[in-house]
């Protein structure tokens, strides 16, 4: 039942979609940026509509083979019909729970994919069997109870987000996800584990604040309606929300910084199947 309710609440609509499509390699996904070269057969799971995934496909280049794997098969036809023409990139919609993979890719990553899970340690299970012996696994995740707003938002939006953790959490999904990922990889039996700090911090002078810190306008937009659905919230709630915490972007708003982990590891053997 957790399972199911957290798949619910993991479908995309809204505002948020777009923010799918501002993301990239170099700004989004930094250490797999760095660990990627000519040739590399990478597997992308939740892909989303494919930004991030498209850069990957362009940094292995056309000797590469590149996959991005979402369960949304709308987000994945978006990917399809934007990025398609790249060379050795496809997209294909799939179940991170069961991937049908065996040993295929040298590297094998997720970003903002576990922290919307009710089992991440399975979903890591299946990642780490379609890799390669020796293939690297990299997972990108926040840890949303660390989140840091300058000065505060208006109480309208800490109420906001107090219920968003809250619907979370009920269906199973793990806030902290980013802290608990190097224990789950030493768990699954991966080796050479490296945990390297991502934090997203936005601040006023950066020129792209605006359409960034407005992630929790959008959230507000987007999962309200959700939120409200399961009674977490009302419509009066989230959308006085959204419009206070937009002023306050354009008024008061200093910085957001989100923390978030990259971590990663090799499969040996021994891993865990």
């Amino acid at each position: 039942m957790m399972g199911k309710e957290a798949r619910n609440r993991t479908e995309l609509s809204g505002k948020l979609t777009n923010v799918l499509d501002a993301r990239s390699l170099t700004g989004s996904h930094k250490r797999l940026a760095a660990l990627l070269s000519e040739g590399m057969h990478v597997l992308d799971v939740g892909c989303g509509t494919g930004a991030i995934t498209r850069g990957i496909a362009e940094a292995v280049g056309p000797s590469g083979r590149v996959v991005g794997v979402d369960h949304n098969s709308s987000l994945i036809e978006k990917a399809r019909s934007a990025h398609g023409d790249v060379p050795g990139l496809t997209f294909e919609t799939g179940d991170v729970y069961a991937l049908c993979y065996d040993g295929e890719f040298d590297i094998v990553t997720s970003a903002r994919v576990l922290i919307w899970l009710s089992d991440p340690l399975k979903a890591l299970l299946n990642m780490i069997s379609a890799a390669k012996i020796g293939g690297r696994i990299v997972a990108a995740d926040y840890n949303h109870e660390k989140i840091q707003w300058e000065p505060q938002p208006p109480a309208s939006m800490l109420h906001f987000y107090d219920a968003y953790l809250r619907w979370r959490s009920d269906a199973g999904i793990d806030n902290r996800v980013a802290d608990h990922l190097a224990d789950m990889f030493e768990r699954c039996g991966l080796r050479e584990i490296y945990v390297t700090p991502q934090h997203e911090v936005m601040k006023r002078t950066d020129p792209d604040f605006s359409a960034r810190i407005g992630i929790w306008a959008d959230t507000a937009s987007s999962r309200g309606p959700q939120m409200a659905r399961d009674g977490y919230i009302t419509e009066q709630e989230y959308l006085k929300a959204e419009n206070e915490y937009r002023e306050w972007m354009v008024q008061d708003a200093g910085m957001l910084s989100m923390y978030m982990l990259a971590v990663e590891g090799l499969r040996n053997s021994e891993s865990i199947k």
